[in-house]
């Protein structure tokens, strides 16, 4: 299997899947940790917390939004995380 194109999964990872499916109801969501490739870099956090976040997330709730409203949504549903020490966030809405 090719790790490069399997999402990297974390503690973190897994808890803020949780929160997008109880809150976006998703159709699709992937969320994938990329803290490791940031080691090293201002805000990588080297306890293995995971510090940056991809997201790529459908969900019925998006519908009629703009793209700012959506992704306005899924910050409002991480906030907390990222009030914990979340440093990047890449949203791709699909």
């Amino acid at each position: 299997m090719n790790t490069a194109t399997q999402p990297v999964t974390s503690p973190l990872s897994a808890r803020i899947h949780a929160r997008l499916t109880e809150r976006l109801q998703p159709t699709e969501l992937r969320v994938t940790d990329e803290s490791a490739a940031h080691a090293g870099h201002v805000g990588a956090d080297d306890t293995g917390q995971g510090t940056h976040m991809r997201v790529c997330i459908a969900s019925p709730l998006f519908a009629q939004l703009s793209r700012v409203q959506r992704h306005r949504l899924v910050y409002d549903a991480l906030q907390d995380f990222i009030d914990q020490g979340l440093h990047a966030l890449a949203i791709e809405l699909i």
